[in-house]
């Protein structure tokens, strides 16, 4: 939380969020579910997929760029293998549709891998890491990004190519161990992260962003409000490149939505393609070896001494937890920026209540 920022509950961003996306043609039962998914990676910690993005949001079902009236359908199923179209509808929907449909698979074969086209924006992905998790599976993630401008170079590039195509892996919580969540940007920042960071008059870490000129910068005023200036760049050099590159085949090909070069159509909007292969571990082992084996790993890397104190080792997944604690009883941090573009995008689509007022 920064100087200047204030807390709102929950409830009342969801109740703002809501009634913004009604007012801009969702119908009320998705407008809700959407916004609690923005407000869901809020309380976790990530920001950047958070209520902040409601503007977009708006903005993309008044112009179509998103279907408030669409359905997913399965397209085709052979063996383990499903294809999911989302047919331009609300992410969180179309992202808990593809996942409810491998389920019942993965149970029976063992594994399923289902690709889903055309999603709106997914949103945060270790919800459906989450979501695969508390149904007792694991599962892995890749997601790209198209209809929308690229927004990360590639290793030595200078201009963007690539989205910032999250990769995501689950695992289901032990008798002991919470689930096991990795779930992170192939860039060194997530987009939202430096929209975050410029409405705050932040710095971000120095090469995080190249400038428009190709440069390395910690200044992320390009991407204030939803503009964009320049590029991100990927985490770890090559290796951050490499996985986004993964993600852009894995998700944009197989899935059939395709990939983010130009032969492909920019609208403006975000659609997501992706890729996940939902396991049901009793089909690799014995359940109880399993989970004493995953026990065990967790115990030992987290007894490393800690670099400080005050931060002990953590495993993938903690953090959010621990957060998701906090603001919920707390309250989201808002910025001024953020609440200001809040604001606008409600009274665009004529909704009276204002935030932080």
């Amino acid at each position: 939380m920064q100087p200047g920022d204030i807390r709102i509950l929950a409830p009342d961003l969801i109740n703002f969020g809501s009634a913004a996306l009604t007012k801009a043609g969702a119908r009320a039962s998705d407008a809700r579910l959407v916004a609690e998914h923005l407000v869901m990676a809020n309380l976790t910690g990530h920001d950047s997929h958070g209520i902040g993005l409601l503007p977009a949001y708006v903005k993309h079902a008044v112009d179509g760029l998103v279907d408030v009236h669409a359905t997913p359908e399965i397209l085709h199923e052979k063996g383990a293998i499903l294809k999911v179209a989302g047919h331009d509808a609300w992410g969180r929907m179309a992202g808990e549709f593809a996942m409810t449909a491998a389920f019942p698979k993965a149970e029976a074969l063992g594994v399923c891998t289902v690709t889903l086209s055309n999603a709106h924006h997914l949103g945060r992905i270790g919800a459906y890491g989450e979501m695969a998790a508390n149904a007792g599976f694991s599962a892995l993630f890749f997601v790209n990004v198209t209809d929308h401008d690229p927004m990360v170079a590639p290793y030595q590039g200078t201009d963007s190519r690539f989205g910032t195509n999250p990769v995501c892996i689950a695992l289901p919580p032990t008798g002991t161990k919470p689930a096991f969540l990795l779930d992170m940007a192939t860039s060194r920042i997530a987009m939202g992260k430096a929209r975050v960071a410029a409405n705050k008059g932040l710095r971000v870490p120095f090469g995080a962003i190249l400038d428009e000129n190709g440069l390395p910068t910690d200044d992320p005023s390009g991407f204030k409000g939803f503009e964009q200036k320049g590029a991100l760049a990927p985490f770890g050099d090559h290796k951050g490149y490499g996985l986004a590159f993964a993600a852009e085949l894995l998700a944009g090909v197989y899935s059939g939505g395709g990939t983010i070069q130009p032969g492909n159509e920019r609208r403006g909007g975000i659609r997501n393609q992706m890729i996940a292969v939902v396991m049901q571990p009793d089909a690799f082992g014995d359940p109880a070896t399993m989970e004493r084996e995953t026990d065990a790993m967790w115990d030992y890397a987290l007894a490393s001494p800690p670099a400080d104190w005050d931060s002990p080792v953590v495993a993938p997944g903690d953090p959010e937890r621990s957060l998701r604690a906090r603001r919920s009883s707390e309250g989201v941090p808002l910025d001024s920026e953020t609440l200001k573009q809040l604001n606008a995008a409600a009274e665009a689509v004529g909704v009276e209540k204002r935030l932080g007022l």
